[in-house]
């Protein structure tokens, strides 16, 4: 896992309803033409040389690009957006979204929403807001989108100002709302499918421009790969139509990075009803969007993650989720489904993720009821069960009362499907809280798992449990990570025949070296542990 970048100076059923209704007045259907580029090829995200990292979308994408902006702005150095407004603006709330963050009938309460990025950052659910400082972010609001109308789009401007971000806001042309783009089939003005309104500028090699600093004319954008990969390999549980998003994802290589260049990575998110399975929508966003043709000529690898609708009100029109559709809560935040499905994909593509399945797979998430830690001294006397897990998560680490923590989580392996040969196994954990950096207390510290065939002792955590006797000690390791999600190594081989095909497996979590002051982490607190396992 990349650690993230050093911080520079610098709702109900009739709202459903009603939200569909909204919608329905946006997109009455047509067939534009498509642009040249190379027809999709199936594949896998391999890692490349990457050296930056952004984020754009239009409307609810744009909404998804703030949000892994902020989430994660160790790893995203800046953002744009089309027709979207300020962080988490809909707070959960369906007629929020609706009634303050795509119409003005209800304060978005911009005050509220900045003081939230800050507490979220201060508690470790997002990135440091320091990293915001100096970004640069590109806004676009036409005067004729009255889907998100122009105060919304101001706000976001404003939000980022109060962060130090250098905005560039351009509410210069009528357009409807849409992504603005040269190649697109509509004129500026209408608010129509496909979404993609030409307004005579060209807005990519403005937002890119901003975003790099300087930009190269764009190219044909036939000179790269457009790759089609399994969604469902990095979308945490497994599946991606559990998330609404599409099996299918897509990601333009130009030649340049394909051959070992340094690039850089855009995430380009489309908008509602622009995904691939939306109704035979298919690739004309990706196609038509005017950032391969840059993409040619820049070095920058450009990733198209896929939204999809879902069959019930909740989101039928594959939107990105950016009110806590699918009872989301941490949409917006470090463990949001839908940011760390795309997290994933910007990990493989960085080269320092878990490759995708060789073979078929089950995730398993821990059973709540048997996950816990323990407290106990340095040399493991006076042990006891941790009553924190409820409020903060699951305790690694040394604490400010001078206890160490161990956590143990629980895995029901019988459900590995029998008479399969288990080939490879790892642990993913993802990041609620902590404070200071217990891989470095002492210096090289580690982050171990043991594996137990069976429980430690009963099933539900003991205060035994902090130093009973493992199956496999060392049967894999975590390495350093400040927020989101990280995989472990691999089982070891021997801790893969350990794995109880039979019934319940647990692994206890723990430092080597007891930390030498005050330095820990919670994991599990809103995203359960997984184990995944590989078979064949």
């Amino acid at each position: 896992m990349r650690s993230p970048r050093p911080t520079r100076r610098r709702g109900p059923r009739r709202f459903a309803a009603l939200l569909l209704s909204v919608a329905a007045t946006l997109f009455p259907t047509a067939s534009p033409a498509g642009a040249a580029a190379p027809p999709p090829v199936p594949g896998t995200l391999q890692g490349y040389d990457i050296g930056s990292v952004f984020s754009a979308g239009v409307s609810s994408g744009g909404y998804m690009a703030t949000q892994l902006h902020v989430a994660y702005s160790g790893t995203f150095e800046g953002s744009a957006a089309f027709a979207s407004g300020p962080y988490d603006c809909a707070r959960g709330q369906l007629a929020t979204a609706l009634n303050a963050c795509m119409d003005t009938t209800q304060n978005l309460q911009l005050a509220t929403l900045e003081q939230t990025t800050r507490d979220r950052s201060a508690q470790g659910q997002v990135d440091p807001v320091a990293n915001l400082a100096g970004d640069p972010v590109y806004v676009f609001s036409g005067s004729g989108d009255t889907t998100v109308k122009r105060p919304v789009a101001d706000a976001l401007a404003d939000y980022y100002g109060r962060f130090g971000a250098r905005v560039r806001y351009d509410r210069s042309t009528a357009a409807g709302h849409a992504w603005i783009t040269p190649l697109g089939p509509n004129s500026c003005t209408v608010t129509q499918t496909p979404f993609l309104n030409n307004c005579g500028i060209d807005a990519e090699g403005a937002l890119l421009g901003h975003l790099f600093g300087s930009v190269a004319a764009p190219g044909s954008g036939t000179g790269g790969s457009l790759i089609r990969f399994d969604q469902n390999a990095y979308a945490p549980g497994g599946s991606a139509t559990a998330l609404s998003m599409g099996s299918e994802g897509f990601a333009y290589v130009p030649a340049s990075c394909a051959q070992g260049a340094r690039c850089k990575l855009l995430v380009a998110l489309h908008g509602c009803k622009q995904g691939y399975a939306y109704q035979g929508f298919g690739t004309r966003f990706v196609e038509n969007a005017y950032l391969n043709e840059y993409a040619d000529t820049n070095d920058m690898i450009v990733l198209y993650p896929q939204a999809a609708p879902t069959s019930t009100l909740e989101n039928p029109n594959g939107c990105w989720n950016w009110w806590g559709y699918l009872g989301d809560a941490s949409y917006a935040r470090h463990g949001g489904k839908q940011i760390e499905a795309i997290m994933g994909m910007v990990r493989a593509l960085r080269g320092t993720g878990t490759p995708p399945p060789t073979g078929d797979r089950t995730v398993l998430s821990s059973t709540d009821s048997e996950d816990g830690y323990l407290k106990a001294a340095a040399d493991g006397s006076g042990a006891a069960v941790g009553t924190l897990e409820d409020a903060y998560g699951l305790a690694l680490g040394r604490g400010t009362d001078g206890r160490v923590n161990r956590s143990v989580v629980s895995f029901d392996t019988s459900r590995i499907p029998a008479g399969k040969e288990v080939n490879r196994a790892w642990l993913t954990v993802t990041r609620s809280s902590g404070s200071g950096d217990p891989w470095a207390s002492p210096a090289g510290n580690r982050l171990q798992v043991d594996l137990r065939t069976g429980c430690f002792g009963g099933c539900a955590v003991e205060p035994a449990d902090w130093s009973a006797a493992a199956t496999v000690a060392g049967a894999a390791r975590v390495e350093a990570f400040t927020s989101g999600s990280a995989v472990s190594t691999d089982l070891s081989a021997e801790a893969l025949a350990a794995l109880n095909r039979g019934g319940v497996t647990q692994f206890r979590l723990g430092f080597a070296s007891a930390p030498t002051g005050t330095a820990y982490l919670f994991v599990n607190q809103a995203t359960p542990v997984t184990l995944t396992v590989e078979y064949r």
